[in-house]
């Protein structure tokens, strides 16, 4: 099949979130199926300044409506692999940022105009590069507009560009919301900005563009599926979505293998295996050091996430004395709302043997902290799906999560099945992390159980190679 993805960001060239590894794997698994892939994703400045950038090639120049004006963008295409293509689509002054979304914990100003107007210069170079897919694939609010401006252009011009579109919400809190006057930005008829189209309470959102007009509408895990049809997940979208419930399908996402392997991980001091676990141990002494934090025969806990309401941190910090008390250590490496890094700086200024904060985006110091710690926390309010959790499976590293959205799907509580349990699902309340926190000392103490858990979670299959079949397997059955 001839596959295209548009996405706001992709490892390695640039990463905020989850969606960079999911979009940068699936690409990478799908073309070593046979398929041929493309991406589309925004010319970033880290892109830009890259090495790989200079084997970029000039595609075309672009003239793009948004409003009032035509504004130029330039189409470099830069092949990876065999099978891969990528296509970088650039707009000084939308993209050679040093940030993506925004700046100081807000949000830059024209993020409608910059996204809009590469949701219409991803048509416009399928359009004129003639690239026909059998499947587009759109992610998230950014590129939530492309599967309405596809069939528009194909409507007004004659031609097919894509057989289906997909479009996959990978957390539904960011809907790309902007004031009612962007939509003019959009250039579509006003029929567009009513209750069926991409108006959302005198607002405009682009997530409901992707939800309304894509052909199927995907996220990243079965149950995250299921809850965002709830008012208590939906954030205000689950009127549209139930709307479309027979075209909402739910694929738990997998991990690079390549890049998180204790075996050959290139991070860490020591690798290791679930045969061979004193590199491990290794890792260990080497996160509490690097963090500052004194040995201990209790457990090591780990958090890695950007410090928001939604990853849980109100009850990390209203359980911070079990930490004192039980003579744990705690390492939390993230960056995000200002209140939560200065209440966190604080613990660890006043017990710093025992509380390491690193307040940086930081790719080594992130599997570091996996394989380090002995439990990984997250104490999500919700959770599309997670990384962490599978990564800190692989690296025998037992997570302690919430029991919602892909949190769900892809952790064994040991307590539920003994024989194949990997780590502990608790209700995201405070009340359920205050037990699960307490039953984790104590299996801990217990190292015939501890280890047996750990085991499981190293010998689970979490590769994209699986996931990824789940998704030919759907595009195939679309077209």
């Amino acid at each position: 099949m001839k596959i295209v993805h548009a996405a706001s960001e992709m490892f390695p060239c640039l990463k905020t979130g989850g969606l960079a590894d999911v979009t940068g794997a699936l690409c990478k698994s799908l073309s070593s199926f046979g398929h041929d892939v493309s991406i589309f994703i925004p010319g970033y400045r880290k892109l830009l300044e890259s090495a790989e950038f200079k084997k970029a090639k000039l595609k075309v120049v672009l003239q793009i409506e948004l409003g009032d004006d035509f504004l130029r963008g330039e189409v470099y295409a830069l092949p990876i692999g065999k099978r891969q293509t990528m296509y970088v689509i650039r707009r000084d002054e939308f993209f050679d940022r040093s940030n993506a979304y925004g700046a100081s914990n807000r949000d830059y100003d024209d993020n409608d105009r910059r996204f809009i107007w590469f949701c219409k210069a991803i048509v416009e170079a399928m359009h004129v590069l003639e690239i026909k897919a059998d499947i587009l694939h759109c992610h998230d609010w950014q590129t939530g507009l492309v599967p309405l401006f596809l069939r528009m252009v194909e409507q007004e011009r004659g031609a097919s560009l894509a057989l289906k579109t997909f479009f996959s919400i990978h957390n539904l809190a960011f809907q790309g919301l902007f004031p009612n006057r962007s939509f003019k930005y959009t250039n579509l008829p006003e029929e567009f900005n009513e209750l069926d189209g991409i108006e959302f309470y005198e607002q405009i959102s682009m997530i409901k563009g992707g939800i309304f007009f894509a052909d199927k509408i995907m996220t990243v895990s079965p149950n995250y599926a299921r809850e965002i049809l709830t008012p208590d997940f939906g954030f205000g979208m689950e009127g549209a979505l139930t709307k479309r419930e027979e075209d909402l399908v739910g694929i738990a996402n997998g991990i690079d293998t390549d890049v998180w392997d204790p075996r050959t991980d290139s991070h860490l001091p020591a690798n290791y295996s679930a045969k061979n676990l004193s590199g491990k141990a290794l890792c260990r002494k080497a996160l509490l050091k690097e963090t500052g934090l004194t040995d201990t025969d209790k457990p090591v806990y780990g958090m890695v996430c950007r410090l928001t309401e939604q990853k849980g941190v109100d009850s990390l910090l209203k359980r911070m004395n079990f930490f004192i008390k039980n003579d744990c250590r705690l390492v939390i490496l993230g960056t995000g709302d200002p209140g939560y890094e200065r209440s966190l700086k604080r613990w660890a200024k006043s017990h710093p043997d025992r509380v390491g904060v690193c307040m940086r985006l930081d790719e080594r110091m992130s599997h570091l902290v996996e394989a380090g710690s002995d439990y990984f926390l997250m104490p999500s309010v919700f959770e599309p799906c997670g990384l962490n959790q599978m990564y800190s499976q692989r690296y025998g590293t037992l997570p302690l999560v919430s029991n919602v959205g892909g949190l769900y799907d892809t952790v064994i509580d040991f307590r539920d099945d003994e024989e194949a349990g990997t780590g502990m699902r608790f209700e995201p309340t405070e009340a359920g992390f205050k037990e699960a926190l307490k039953v984790s000392l104590a299996l801990f103490s217990d190292k015939a159980s501890y280890e047996k858990a750990q085991a499981n979670g190293m010998n689970r299959d979490f590769s994209w190679s699986n996931v990824a079949k789940g998704y030919e397997d759907l595009y195939a059955e679309s077209i």
